[in-house]
C-alpha cells in the first residue's frame, strides 16, 4: 500500500527525497547523490491544489513523461540548464547518419554502451513510475507515452504505454529486423572481447560511457546471428524519425482523452511536441510538471515547478 501524503504535507517537506520512503518498490536514490537534478522551485499551495483538481477532473488522462521524470532514478539528463549532460561536458549523443555510415562510429558506440550497461541497466523505478502505475491500475491513466529508453517505466508495471523512441533494452538487426534483449548481446561483447577493459565514467541517458577513440580500437562488435547485419538499439537516434505506425497510434490515444499531463519533459524535441500542439488543437487541457521552461508552457493552463518524485505520490486519484 502507498503511504499517502497531504499537500500540506508536501509543501512542509520541501527536501523529500526523490524516493519518498514509499514501500521497497521505489528505487530510494536520495537527493543529496542527485547533485545532477535539479531542485523543485518555491511550489505554492494554490498551484498543486490547481493541479490535483486537474487530475481529479480527468477522467482518461494521456500523460506524456521526459528525462526529468528518470533523473530522480540516478539517470542524467541533457538539457537541464547548468546540470544537464550538455551543460556539464561536451558530450553529443549518437547521430542516425553516422551510426549508418560508419563502422567506426559503431564500434566506438558499442564500446561505449558495453562499458556503461551494467550501471545503466541497473537503475530502477523511482516513487513517480508507480505512482502514474497505480493511476493506471486505478484507470485515471488512458495512455502513457514516454520519450525515455530506459524502461523504468515498463520495470514498474506500467501496462498501457508508449515508448515513443524505443528501448536500450532490445536490440534489432538492421538487414533482418531480429529483435535481441540487450542483455544477451553484452554477454555477446564479452565472449568476443576477452580482457579488454575500460574504465567507466559518468553514464549518459542513452546508456554509454565517454572513451577516447584510443581506447576502443581493439574493441569487437558482433553482427546479427541470424544474418550477419548491423546491429543497433531498438531507439531512435538523433536525427532519425519515429515509425509513422507510431506516431498515428499515439495521436489515436490522444482523441480518446480528456485531459493532458506532461511529467518531466522540457518537449524540445518536436517527436513529443506534436502530441502537445494536437491537443490544443482539439481543446484538450494540458497541464506540465517539469523543473524548467518547456516548448509547451504557452499550451499549459497550468504549469509546476517541482521534482515530479515529491508530487505525483501526492496527488489523491481515487
Amino acid at each position: 500500500m502507498w503511504t499517502k501524503f497531504s499537500i500540506s504535507m508536501l509543501l512542509s517537506w520541501r527536501s523529500l527525497p526523490p524516493c519518498l520512503a514509499i514501500g521497497k518498490r521505489a528505487s530510494c536514490v536520495y537527493a543529496g547523490a542527485l547533485d545532477f537534478v535539479p531542485a523543485s522551485s518555491s511550489v505554492n499551495r494554490s498551484s498543486l491544489e490547481q493541479l490535483q483538481m486537474f487530475v481529479t477532473r480527468a477522467s482518461r488522462l494521456f500523460v506524456i513523461t521526459g528525462a526529468g521524470l528518470s533523473t530522480e532514478s540516478g539517470i542524467p539528463d541533457y538539457r537541464s540548464e547548468g546540470v544537464g549532460l550538455y551543460a556539464r561536458t561536451d558530450r553529443r549523443p549518437m547521430q542516425h547518419s553516422e551510426f549508418l555510415r560508419s563502422a567506426k562510429a559503431r564500434q566506438r558506440y558499442w564500446a561505449r554502451n558495453y562499458v556503461g550497461w551494467p550501471q545503466f541497466s541497473s537503475h530502477l523505478p523511482n516513487s513517480a513510475h508507480y505512482a502514474l502505475r497505480d493511476w493506471e491500475e486505478k484507470g485515471k491513466i488512458h495512455w502513457l507515452v514516454t520519450q525515455n529508453v530506459d524502461a523504468l517505466h515498463s520495470k514498474a508495471g506500467q501496462q498501457r504505454l508508449t515508448e515513443l523512441h524505443g528501448c536500450s533494452h532490445r536490440v534489432m538487426c538492421l538487414g533482418c529486423g531480429q529483435l535481441t534483449a540487450r542483455e544477451e548481446l553484452q554477454k555477446c561483447f564479452t565472449a568476443l572481447n576477452p580482457g579488454w577493459e575500460a574504465s567507466a565514467g559518468a553514464v549518459a541517458p542513452d546508456g554509454d560511457v565517454l572513451l577516447e577513440d584510443e581506447q576502443v580500437r581493439y574493441f569487437r562488435v558482433p553482427a546479427c546471428q541470424s544474418c550477419g547485419g548491423i546491429l543497433k538499439p531498438q531507439v531512435t537516434f538523433f536525427g532519425d524519425t519515429v515509425d509513422r505506425k507510431t506516431v498515428q497510434f499515439v495521436h489515436d490515444r490522444l482523441a480518446e482523452c480528456d485531459a493532458v499531463l506532461v511529467a518531466g519533459s522540457s518537449l524540445q524535441v518536436y517527436s513529443g511536441y506534436r502530441f502537445l500542439l494536437a491537443a490544443s488543437e482539439r481543446l484538450i487541457p494540458v497541464a506540465i510538471l517539469n523543473i524548467g521552461t518547456t516548448r509547451a508552457d504557452h499550451l499549459a493552463e497550468l504549469k509546476v515547478s517541482a521534482r515530479c518524485g515529491e508530487v505525483l505520490p501526492t496527488l489523491n486519484t481515487s
